[in-house]
Parts: structure tokens; sequence; C-alpha cells
């Protein structure tokens, strides 16, 4: 049996010809696959592999300028700058847990808000897979160090260190200085906004959205070169930021915490003015919020229990306040009626404690009346009858015509946003408004500052000062000057006339010796503020809010809070060369011959002390 026996004992190779033909084959397929899958990454796809390729590695990073710093007359910083910690991440970084995964072991970990991490979620539909995306802002030190920790656990994260306003002050200047806040939707679509990005901080309120554009500064870029999990290995490239310009004010910042002190737990307004220049010293309104609240991103709590306080802490009264003016409407009115040759400094009139118009009886604030008297002494014991006979003889429009050359019922154009004009009512203004005929005996009402007359405390401040100063009419200024970084300036704000009082130097003599005879003679309403240098001319207010029955309470404290009259006081000082005006408002505070003249004192005082004051906080 050789023939088995070959079989057997030999190789026969014929038995795995087929089993290698399978092999080949299948060699070949699989270098087939891998060539087919070489052409497709390398030639069909090759550009935007290539481009994905790079941005996994390079990454391109935003560095947020400083803004600009805010600083007071004597140059001390009101609003600077401080670190703050964001938290991003770039999804393709962690493509391999996920985006989502990832952020739900951040929140886990850091105790993050759900709101803020849903709204973050829903960015990264957008396709912007290599651009970080901030989760969260303003992390605490205790949470950054959490983050820092479990890097590895957190693939994609990144940290970036950004700056955040400093309101130093606090409450004190939120109405000047204002706050910031990320852009919103609504603000990235309009035109002034041109050039903005969502996240980008931009002012919200006061000098911050007055001047953001100055503020805000331009962005630099850094290109960083990034692991797989995202985190920097190297810096290629750097674009620096551009710090914004600096802004220095006319506010006096010790003169403000004086204001502030003087008012207590008090609603109204305070403002210190140069009549010379028109340069705001000191603005305050009361209540006010504090605007470091909006550095964190404020709750919708807060923000909820602000705009619902029925007390309107972010309403800025010394511009968008409107109040009717009262007695301190008097000085306008007897500039009026000397101008136009109606009276002189001598002419009498007699008070018997009542005036009669038609079928009505208006009466003076002193029931038995003042007898017969000059127009200084109406004005330094303020009768309101004798302004009864003025306002008749006058009649309304030509009231009007002066109030709005002393610069009453329009907006004074300080660089503050949200100021409003006032109302300096007219026969033709109530046709269009109520459809009916002007009466007289409203003219008798606009005489004493009540009825229609609404105008804000700035307004009526820069009236003041214009009769302090010889009858120049300043704008408010608020800038001073606007400066780079290193101290050169870039813009200057000299005094800016709005316009001469038509009234003569003897006229405006007149008022003034009657403002001083109100502080400094005996009756005067303005005795409060009566100095030993006898240096202080001033005038009381008291406005109503309601039309008050004849036997109403005399005490303002037997009356419901919201129904108390305003209490006013406008003066300044020296009387021969005024280098100061100051006005105070007590909202529903009740006489100004008490409430308001009260802390006016306070800060007449305070600003003669001024540079006292300076050298014991420096030292």
């Amino acid at each position: 049996m050789p023939g088995n026996q070959d079989n057997l004992n030999g190789y026969n190779p014929g038995r795995f010809r087929g089993r290698i033909q399978i092999v080949i084959w299948l060699v070949f397929l699989a270098f087939f696959l891998l060539i087919a899958r070489l052409w497709q990454l390398q030639i069909v796809r090759g550009d935007d592999l290539r481009k994905r390729s790079e941005n996994n590695r390079v990454c391109i990073q935003e560095i947020k300028p400083l803004r600009g710093l805010i600083m007071d007359s004597q140059r001390n910083i009101l609003v600077d700058n401080q670190s703050s910690f964001d938290v991003s991440i770039i999804s393709e970084a962690a493509k391999d847990m996920g985006a989502v995964a990832v952020i739900k072991k951040l929140k886990q970990l850091c105790d993050l808000d759900e709101d803020e991490i849903s709204r973050e979620e829903a960015s990264f539909a957008s396709g912007r897979s290599f651009i970080p995306v901030r989760i969260c802002k303003n992390i605490d030190r205790d949470k950054l160090a959490v983050v820092e920790t479990n890097s590895l656990d957190l693939p994609g994260v990144v940290v970036n260190v950004v700056p955040v306003r400093e309101y130093i002050y606090g409450n004190m200047m939120a109405h000047i200085l204002g706050y910031v806040g990320s852009i919103s939707s609504s603000e990235l679509g309009r035109d002034i906004y041109a050039g903005y990005k969502p996240y980008d901080i931009v002012g919200k309120y006061g000098i911050e959205q007055y001047l953001d554009g100055y503020l805000k500064g331009e962005s630099g870029r850094e290109q960083v070169e990034v692991d797989v999990a995202g985190r920097r290995l190297n810096v290629l490239g750097r674009i620096e930021p551009v710090f914004g310009y600096n802004v220095v004010l006319d506010i006096d910042a010790h003169l403000q915490k004086i204001c502030w002190d003087a008012f207590d737990e008090k609603a109204g307004v305070a403002i210190v003015m140069n009549p010379h220049t028109g340069a705001v010293m000191a603005m305050v309104s009361k209540p006010s919020f504090d605007p470091n609240l909006f550095n964190r991103g404020i709750s919708g709590e807060i923000w909820k229990k602000l705009r619902e306080d029925h007390m309107c802490p972010l309403q800025n009264r010394a511009i968008s306040g409107q109040y009717p003016p009262g007695s301190t409407y008097k000085l306008i009115v007897a500039a009026a009626a000397l101008e136009e040759g109606l009276i002189n400094g001598n002419t009498e009139i007699s008070c018997n404690g009542t005036y009669k118009m038609g079928d009505r009886t208006f009466r003076c604030w002193k029931k038995e009346g003042h007898g017969t008297l000059s127009l200084h002494r109406a004005i330094v014991e303020s009768c309101d009858v004798y302004f009864y006979h003025l306002g008749e003889m006058l009649g309304v429009d030509k009231l009007a015509e002066y109030a709005g050359k002393f610069g009453l019922g329009h907006k004074t154009g300080i660089s503050l946003p949200g100021e409003k004009g006032g109302l300096i009512p007219t026969k033709e203004w109530k046709r269009k408004r109520y459809g009916k005929p002007w009466q007289k005996g409203e003219t008798t009402s606009l005489a004493i500052g009540q009825g229609f007359t609404l105008v804000t405390p700035l307004q009526l401040l820069g009236a003041y000062c214009a009769i302090a100063n010889g009858g120049t009419l300043y704008k408010p200024r608020l800038v001073n000057r606007i400066e780079t970084p290193d101290g050169q300036a870039i813009s200057e704000f000299p005094p800016e006339i709005e316009g001469i009082l038509p009234v003569s130097r003897k006229n405006i003599d007149i008022l003034k010796y009657a403002l001083w005879g109100a502080v400094n003679e005996p009756h005067g309403t303005g005795w409060l503020l009566k100095r030993e240098e006898k240096d202080v001319c001033g005038k009381t207010g008291t406005a109503q809010v309601v039309m008050m029955e004849e036997d109403a309470p005399g005490d303002m404290n037997d009356i419901q809070y919201k129904l108390r009259d305003h209490a006013l006081f406008v003066c300044f000082a020296p009387y021969k060369d005024p280098s100061v005006a100051i006005l105070v408002i007590v909202e529903h505070g009740g006489h100004g011959g008490s409430a308001a003249a009260t802390i006016a004192r306070r800060i007449v005082d305070g600003y003669f002390n001024l540079d006292l004051i300076r050298g014991k906080c420096e030292n």
C-alpha cells in the first residue's frame, strides 16, 4: 500500500490550497478597506479633519479687558476692578465623557445653580464645539479649589480669570455710578451695541451706562495649545486687551458722605452744586441699592424685590423725581413780576390770611395773616397771599415763559440716563391735555408752586444757582474729564452756559438779599440755617401731595405718611460770593423750614469744614 503510506507520511499541498486562497482574499479585502478609509480621511474629508484636528489642539480664548476706573474730584477711586473666576467648557474636549455629563458632574461637585446650568446647556446645540461656553460666573474660591482638584475628572472644563466691578461706596453712590451686567439679547440687536458679543459686560445704569463706550475697553485674544482634556499646554500667541478709559467726576466723595449721613433713614434728595460752573459735587437719592449685587449676577428674587419696592430704590430722584416746588417757586414769580414792571422792591400788599378768587378762598400758611408787607418781607416770611396777587397779575403763560428761562420744565442734559423734564403748564397745554380752558384760580395755585407745576430737584437747584451767580444758567456737570489709564486727558468738560436769565442785575440783587433775609432776619422761614458768619441765603418750601381739608391735623405725624407734604429747602453761600448751592427735598417730611432745613444745615456746616474732614480721613 505505497499510495496510502505516502498520504499518511508525506505532505499533500492540495489539501490546504482552498484555505490559503480564502486567507489571501481576506487580506486583500482588509487592505482594500484600509486604503478606502485612508482615501476618505485624507482626500475626501482631509480639509475638514485637518481643521478639526487643529481646533482640537489650539483654542482661542478671549481676554476680558479691565473697565476704566471712575474717580471723584480728588482722584479717590469710586469704582475699581477685582478678579473673578468663570467656569467654561469646551464641548469637543469633553466628547468621550460628553459635555452634558461633565456639567452634571461639575454641578454635583460645586453645587451650581440649576437655572444657570440649564441655560448654558442649550448653547451646545449652536455648533460652536471648539469655543469655550461659560457654565457659571464669579465662583467663589472654595468652588474654584474643587474644580482645580478634580480637573482630571472634568475634561473640557476651563477656568478663566475675568475682572468684575467693585463699587467701593456701595449704596451711597449707586444712582450716580450705576452698575454693569451681561448684555441682553434685546441690547445686542440695537445699533449702539454694534460689535458687542454675547456675555459682554455693559453698563446698565448711571455713569456706567452713559459712558460705557469709554469705560469698556477692548478684549484681547490668546491662542492656547490644549490637550485632549482641554488643559492648557502652551500659549502660541497673544493680543493684549486694551483697558478702558478712566473717568474723573466732579463728585467729592467726602461731601457725598456728609449728605448721605445727614439724611439718616429719610427718603428724598440732596444735591450740592458749584453755582459758578454747574459742577455737581454731591448727589444723594434715598433709598438706594447696593450696585455690587449685580456683579455676581443678581437673583430673580432680589431683582423682583427691588423693582416692586414701593419706596422705589432704583429711581434716581435727583434727575427723575418730579415734585411740586412749593414756596421755592416764589423766587421765579417774584423775578417775573419785577422784570415785567408790575412791582418793585418797595411794593406793598396786605395779607389778612385769605385771598378771594371768584367763589374760591385761598389761604395763607399763616392763618392770621402777615399784615402789610413788601416783596422783601413776603419772601423772608414766605407769604402766600402776596404771591397770589402776583400770579393774578402775571397770568399762567407769562409765568411759564420765565420758568422756562430759569431752566424749569425741560431736561438739563446732565450726563446720566433716565432724566425727566418736569412740567410747566400753559393754557395751550391744558387745552391739549384735558380739552378744557384754563381757569384763573389755577394760576393762583401756580404762584406758590402748587397745581400742575412739577420740577426735578436738579432743575430747581440750577435755577437758584443762576440767582446766586448773578444770572448765568449753567448746564449741570457731573463728568470733569475722561483720560487714558496713564492719566492723559482725551476729553475735558469745561463749564457750559445754557442761558442768561432775563432778569436785570438790580432785580437779582433784590432777590438775593431777600433770600439772605429769609435765613438771617427775624421771622425768616429759613432761620435754622443762620450761622455765626451770617453767610447763608435760602428758601423753604412745603409742597402739598394732596389737597388737605381746612380742619386737617396740624401735626404731620398725625397724617398718613403718603399724604404728608414734601419738605424743601434751597440755599447758597456765602452771600457775597457764593461757592456752593444746596438743595434738599424730604419726601413726606412735612415743613421745609424744619425737616429739610435741618439736613441742609448739616450739609452747609460739613461743606465749610470739608478741608478739615479730608485731613482727618487721610490721617
